[in-house]
């Protein structure tokens, strides 16, 4: 049955991506015959400038990497050497709206007595280590990182995240910090016998994040600091990952690299439909775009996903993590970073971790909305600085206006031009609706603008379809240029939320489903 599974997917990526080479192939042949500057428009529209540009400094990278890797193969491996592992840190009984729930007995002390009894918080005899890529290895190996996963009523998923989490830490190095849940969310995570802090009045995420940094001073005790939310599971080879990038000089923080959870018989057609998308979605953005803008003589990614991400003690003491007005935090800790000149961002497709997507249409639309306010609102406080970082972001922002605005405007055109269809050109009979549309059919006839629309969009989940050999995305992918507009139109109406609108930053739980590990 599973030979039979994996032969089946196979097939069904072939022929999806046959069928995207055979739709591409018909398209543009259409569009070139019909018009010009439609057909520049829609690929435009579909595929984008800054997608072309940083998709060739990515295959840079991948070439930079390769000449490296070949130069690096004759050094010396690192030895590799065991660590004390950080004892749990002593937390207080209670501090202002705080309250220590659980903290680990085992473990031997609190983690800066080991710091103490070592000189430099790892094992008191320790050989010189050697130079190069083989001293970055040794380096993360004796890297410390402390585990934050802030969580508001999150009991479905929260089991679910710490389990994962501690497949790859010590239960004394995780710490969850419940943000005035409701449910049982604070009593599961002590259950498993890690550090839990429980916030008596709702802070939202960043003010939990500063809430247990400054509870634990972790970033005293730690090198590095992972912030998870409640619903993320990591790779096995994440905390690999992460460690080998943080070892490198100058990485501030590490980006994790999402992947979209794909679960469909826990799903309705819509929580399909969105994963679908997501899926889509994440890898355009992550590999053609963000794989380019964190090679490491670019760094200019505006987003370290608060998913999962990584920072650097040193670095995370310098950051405002939790300024009014701000709806989330990841935008903010990127800006900070790159305002300060505190070093690179660094993100790599091994370093992956898998999170839920909404499950409903509003959740959808409030997470969105959620996103693109939280945007608008980190360009607004930190404003422009002459720097590599906001000549790149300058550009991304004119496309996505624009993009936006066409799109919006084009499936305008569109219902504005099959209306006649629809009501047997009964519109026709007003006169300043004929003369629009003669006006809109002469430039942009109806097939132009459905064909053109559609098929550069639908494209691209045909690709997506062969490179995860689903062929479910076909049908899904159908819906997914709606799913485009509703982006386009939060992407726009956000804007003047962003200047008008002082968010708290408290958030409110999406539906969630219960993690299976």
């Amino acid at each position: 049955m599973r030979t039979a599974r994996f032969i089946g997917s196979w097939i069904a990526g072939l022929i999806a991506l046959a069928l995207a080479v055979t739709l591409f192939t018909q398209w543009l042949g259409f569009a070139l015959g019909a018009a010009t500057g439609p057909a520049s428009l829609f690929l435009w529209m579909a595929f984008g400038v800054n997608l072309l540009v940083w998709s060739s400094i990515g295959a840079l990278r991948v070439v930079d990497s390769s000449a490296r890797a070949v130069l690096q193969r004759g050094a010396a491996p690192a030895r590799r050497r065991a660590t004390a592992a950080p004892a749990p840190v002593g937390g207080r009984e209670r501090s202002d709206d705080r309250v220590l729930v659980s903290a680990p007995a085992g473990g031997g002390g609190s983690a800066t007595a080991l710091v103490d009894e070592a000189g430099d918080g790892g094992t008191s005899e320790r050989p010189a280590a050697p130079d190069g890529a083989a001293a970055r290895e040794s380096d993360a190996d004796r890297m410390r990182l402390a585990v934050i996963i802030p969580a508001h009523n999150e009991e479905p998923v929260i089991d679910a995240a710490i389990t994962s989490a501690l497949r790859l830490f010590n239960r004394w190095d995780i710490y969850v910090v419940s943000d005035s849940s409701r449910d049982a969310t604070a009593d599961i995570a002590a259950e498993t016998g890690i550090n839990v802090l429980e916030l008596l009045s709702n802070r939202g995420k960043a003010g939990s994040i500063e809430a247990v940094l400054q509870e634990f001073d972790l970033t005293e005790n730690y090198d590095g600091v992972v912030i998870l939310d409640a619903d993320t599971e990591l790779d096995a080879k994440y905390v690999e990952g992460a460690k080998r990038q943080l070892a490198e000089p100058g990485v501030a923080a590490v980006a994790g690299f999402v992947v979209a959870e794909w679960k469909p018989k826990e799903r309705t057609v819509v929580g399909r439909l969105i994963s679908a998308y997501r899926d889509r979605l994440y890898w355009m953005l992550q590999y053609l775009l963000r794989f380019g803008q964190t090679w490491r003589h670019t760094s200019t990614t505006f987003i370290v996903p608060g998913f999962a991400s990584v920072y650097r003690s040193s670095v995370l003491k310098q950051l405002d993590i939790n300024p009014k007005g701000l709806v989330i935090e990841d935008f903010n800790m990127t800006f900070e970073v790159h305002h300060r000149r505190l070093g690179r961002i660094s993100m790599h497709p091994g370093t992956k971790a898998r999170c839920q997507d909404p499950f409903t249409l509003g959740d959808y639309v409030k997470q969105v909305r959620r996103w693109t306010l939280g945007f608008w609102q980190t360009v607004r406080l930190h404003g422009v600085w002459p720097s590599l970082f906001w000549f790149a972001l300058f550009f991304y922002i004119v496309e996505i206006l624009l993009v936006a605005v066409l799109l919006i405007i084009t499936a305008g055109l569109g219902i504005f031009t099959v209306l006649p269809e629809i009501t047997g050109g009964a519109v026709l009979g007003l006169g300043w609706y004929s003369t629009g549309y003669a006006a809109v059919t002469a430039v942009l006839p109806l097939t132009v603008i459905g064909v053109g629309l559609f098929v550069p969009d639908y494209v691209l989940t045909c690709v997506m379809a062969a490179i995860r050999r689903r062929p479910s995305y076909l049908l899904y992918g159908l819906f997914f240029l709606p799913m485009r507009l509703i982006d386009s139109y939060l992407t726009l109406r956000t804007i003047p939320q962003a200047w008008t609108t002082k968010s708290d930053g408290q958030w409110k739980s999406p539906v969630r489903a219960a993690g299976k590990l």
